[in-house]
């Protein structure tokens, strides 16, 4: 099973440009289950809501629909407190990660390589076409 952070989904419903043709090229692609979280969701959603943007919110939610949930349980916040504590990531990737690692997924698809150390091999740069275990620092300069 293939988690998709926040960012993925993003591209690939909202981004034009190469970014989002990587992320759409890489989905067709996948034969396995690909899943997420409410808090992904949570978080795709607050640029069509600032917007007001409906066509783009509903556009979402039936994406969401067609993706299998992660529930974030409590199991999965203790995970996350864990993962802040020995890595200083923030809550939101914290609990992506503990998601994806709680529900067995073999990859986790981001474009955020801080989550690299802390995801042991987990995560995958589907934008940069590489693994983010090396520790890179972050595409974004952030």
């Amino acid at each position: 099973m293939i988690y998709l952070d926040a960012c993925i989904l993003i591209y690939a419903l909202e981004d034009r440009g190469a970014r989002g043709d990587t992320v759409r090229a890489a989905l067709r692609e996948t034969t396995g289950v690909v899943a997420s979280s409410s808090l992904a969701l949570h978080e795709c959603l607050v640029g069509p809501l600032r917007r007001r943007d409906p066509e783009v919110r509903d556009r979402y939610l039936a994406l969401f629909d067609r993706v299998e949930t992660i529930e974030l349980g409590a199991a999965a916040f203790i995970r996350a407190a864990e993962l802040r504590a020995d890595f200083g990531l923030r809550t939101p990737d914290a609990l992506h990660l503990a998601a994806a690692q709680l529900a067995g997924c073999t990859e986790l698809w981001t474009n955020d390589r801080r989550l690299a150390t802390a995801s042991r091999g987990l995560a995958i740069d589907v934008v940069g076409g590489e693994a983010t275990a090396r520790g890179d620092a972050p595409k974004d300069g952030s």
